[in-house]
């Protein structure tokens, strides 16, 4: 008898196939979820079958890490969009990197698995940096790299301020995701999370171009 929880595989790409069953593990309970064992399970194969795709489990969560920050991409790219058109050009830029920080802790607080796989490091000798994957700068960092280049284009940051300046803006937003979604921030109300989310957006913001933002848009 199977299970009803078991999907049984038939055909097509078990690749594909065991990688999105780790992305629902991921969702749920984070990377420690993401088992070759359970994978396989839910998706009806033997264990044996995934070591046909993937080498071992950090191989598999590699791969998981990979979903999960486009993910997060896809969020801020939403969220980036709906920019107000009728901003000017200066003011626009600096907009659209408020949205790209908001939108980085709004998936945060409520994608944790996923926000917790997208920058799992396993091993601590691995070469590669958190913020590439297979010698690829990630979806979510080239997104803050390109916003911040826009600034540049529209006159909103100084060209000579431009060196690292995601650096300082990452730094600001991912700790605060961080601590908003493992420390004790997150045991404050919505609204006081949302402030103080606001107020280190604005703060980085502020730093990077050395100068007051614009107040943000009410959009």
């Amino acid at each position: 008898m199977t299970s009803p929880a078991v999907r049984t595989y038939h055909h097509g790409d078990l690749r594909r196939a065991l990688i999105d069953e780790g992305v629902q593990l991921a969702r749920t309970g984070g990377p420690s979820a993401v088992t070759l064992r359970e994978v396989t399970r839910a998706v009806g194969v033997s264990p044996n079958a995934a070591y046909r795709h993937f080498a071992d489990r950090d191989a598999l969560v590699h791969a998981v890490a990979h979903e999960a920050q486009l993910a997060l991409a896809d969020a801020i790219l939403t969220r980036v969009a709906a920019t107000p058109g009728d901003l000017p050009p200066r003011d626009a830029s600096i907009e659209r990197l408020r949205r790209v920080g908001f939108a980085y802790i709004a998936f945060a607080r409520a994608e944790r698995g996923w926000f917790e796989t997208a920058f799992f490091t396993h091993d601590a000798q691995v070469s590669e940096g958190i913020v590439t994957l297979d010698d690829q700068i990630v979806a979510p960092f080239r997104l803050l790299m390109d916003t911040l280049d826009g600034m540049v284009d529209a006159g909103a940051l100084a060209a000579d301020r431009r060196p690292f300046a995601e650096w300082a803006c990452w730094s600001a937003v991912h700790g605060f995701a961080d601590i908003a979604v493992h420390g004790p921030v997150r045991w404050q109300p919505a609204e006081v999370v949302d402030a103080l989310a606001a107020a280190v957006v604005d703060s980085a913001i502020t730093g990077v171009i050395g100068a007051p933002a614009p107040a943000p848009s009410t959009s």
